[in-house]
C-alpha cells in the first residue's frame, strides 16, 4: 500500500507535527535528569559544556517545572530540579494521548495502521501485539465476570 506524502502546519510532514512533545533543548534537559536523579541549574549545565549559557538552562528548568514534568525544592540558594516521572512513564502518557487523540475519530483505520507499521518494521514485534491484544481480551473478559 503507498502512503500519500503530504505536508502539514508549517510545510512539516504529519510525523513532526505530532512528534514534538518537548523541545530539543527540553528533551536534552529531561534526559540530563532522567540519568542523573536531580540537579541544579549548574549541574545541568555541566552536561552541555560552552554550547549552552547559564540562563538559557535556567530559563528551561523552569519551563519544565512549569509544565509539570519537573519538582524542585530549595537548597541553600539553588533551587534542585527532578523528574516527576520516570522515562517510562512520561512516554507511556504521551504515546496514550496522542493514541486517544487519534481513535477519537474513526479507531478502524488507526488500528489498521498501526498494524500495517508494526508488521513493516518487525514481525516479531507484530506477534507481540497479538499477544498483548490476547492478554488484555483475557483480562477484559475477568472484569466482566467480576
Amino acid at each position: 500500500m503507498t502512503k500519500p506524502s503530504f505536508l502539514l502546519l508549517g510545510r512539516r510532514p504529519p510525523r513532526d507535527v505530532v512528534r514534538p512533545t518537548l523541545g530539543s533543548l527540553e528533551t536534552e534537559v529531561m534526559n540530563v535528569l532522567w540519568r542523573e536523579g536531580s540537579g541544579s541549574v549548574r549541574d545541568v549545565l555541566r552536561s552541555f559544556g560552552d554550547r549552552v549559557a547559564y540562563t538559557t538552562i535556567m530559563t528551561t528548568l523552569d519551563r519544565l517545572h512549569r509544565k509539570g514534568l519537573l519538582d524542585r525544592c530549595k537548597v541553600s540558594r539553588a533551587f534542585i530540579y527532578s523528574p516527576r516521572y520516570s522515562i517510562e512513564e512520561f512516554k507511556r502518557t504521551v504515546a496514550s494521548d496522542v493514541i486517544d487523540g487519534l481513535l477519537g475519530t474513526d479507531a478502524e483505520p488507526v488500528l489498521a495502521c498501526i498494524v500495517d507499521a508494526v508488521s513493516e518494521r518487525d514481525q516479531g514485534l507484530l506477534d507481540h501485539l497479538d499477544r498483548l491484544v490476547e492478554q488484555k481480551k483475557r483480562e477484559n473478559a475477568r472484569k466482566g465476570e467480576e
